[in-house]
């Protein structure tokens, strides 16, 4: 594996042995990540360019109100240089953003993310087009809600520099390449993923993974969402999408946009049908990481053998249970 520390951003590429060395020493990666990120590039541009910035409150009666502080370092020159070595030849970038939390441990989230690229169909060559971000230290010791506006203030600004991207959770594990599924229509603006399917419901919608083209419609989609934070203080960036795919945004805008089906990306809300078309399987629906880990783990398991299955085996293929997540909200209480 290759890491490209030009802007902060690890780049990773294909290498197996390093790959695998990696992966056996995560925790020590995470600090040399994290001060690649403190001395570089951190890409998100505020109206006032200070160090700090403080999200107001807000009396929105539908989010509980928050006023938290966000550090930021502002480097914008060599994010072009980065998405230009990224990208797909058609500009398209992958992109995942990760938080302590999901990098430590002797097996990590980020270990069963990438370790997946190896594993899928079709999905070793995505690595190269793979780009990690990392959030600053503020944001993954206390501020969950923060990293998500700022990845929706991030990925905003890619699209303003003409490039397309998948954002995926890294709790995604990728069986096969998504790309023929994504980029078949190229009239949809903007794809995004749900917890439950049927063709229409936005409340079903899940940000985790989304696939959107670089245009004039998606460019003025996300300044309004991120400038929304304002009036929705403490609600998530999924919650605001979804109260502007009901206010009309996306039809005054001229934007079209799509649901996908869980028959292909899938999650443990609602599980793939079959096990020979499935792309990605998301650990939603779960509460703490640890179960995450322990589920995805029994996943990638389970895809391993139907790999090896014949048409006519698969079609009896189950995925088990994901009982670590069952279990992870006994007794949980929601902080709101």
């Amino acid at each position: 594996m290759k890491r490209s520390s030009t802007a902060g951003f690890p780049h990773y590429t294909q290498s197996n042995h390093i790959m695998t060395d990696k992966m056996k020493n995560r925790a020590l990666d995470f600090t040399v990540l994290s001060l690649l990120f403190l001395g570089f590039l951190f890409n998100f541009i505020f109206s006032n360019p200070s160090s700090l910035k403080t999200l107001f409150s807000s009396s929105n009666p539908e989010c509980k109100s928050s006023t938290t502080m966000m550090k930021m370092i502002i480097h914008r020159d060599e994010l072009d240089e980065v998405l230009a070595e990224t990208s797909m030849e058609n500009k398209t970038v992958i992109i995942a953003m990760v938080n302590k939390a999901y990098v430590e441990g002797d097996k990590s989230i980020l270990d069963l993310f990438l370790g997946s690229f190896w594993l899928g169909d079709g999905t070793q060559g995505l690595i190269n087009h793979l780009l990690i971000v990392a959030t600053d230290e503020v944001s993954y010791q206390r501020y969950y809600l923060e990293m998500m506006w700022r990845r929706t203030q991030f990925l905003g600004d890619v699209l303003k520099r003409g490039y397309n991207f998948i954002s995926t959770d890294t709790d995604i594990l990728w069986l096969r390449n998504p790309i023929s599924i994504l980029s078949s229509n190229e009239t949809i603006d903007f794809q995004i993923a749900t917890d439950f399917f049927n063709g229409s419901n936005s409340d079903h919608l899940n940000n985790g993974f989304s696939f959107v083209r670089s245009n004039n419609k998606t460019i003025s989609l996300f300044d309004y969402w991120y400038v929304q934070r304002k009036d929705y203080g403490g609600c998530t960036g999924q919650f605001v999408l979804v109260k502007l795919l009901k206010n009309g945004l996306f039809k005054d805008l001229g934007l079209t946009f799509r649901f996908k089906d869980t028959l292909y990306f899938s999650g443990f809300w609602e599980k793939s049908r079959d096990v020979g078309v499935v792309v990605t399987v998301h650990a939603n629906c779960c509460h703490t990481t640890s179960a995450k880990v322990d589920d995805l783990t029994t996943v990638i398991h389970h895809w391993k053998r139907a790999t090896k299955l014949s048409a006519n085996e698969t079609s009896t293929f189950r995925w088990p249970e994901h009982v670590a997540c069952i279990n992870s909200w006994k007794n949980y209480t929601n902080p709101w």
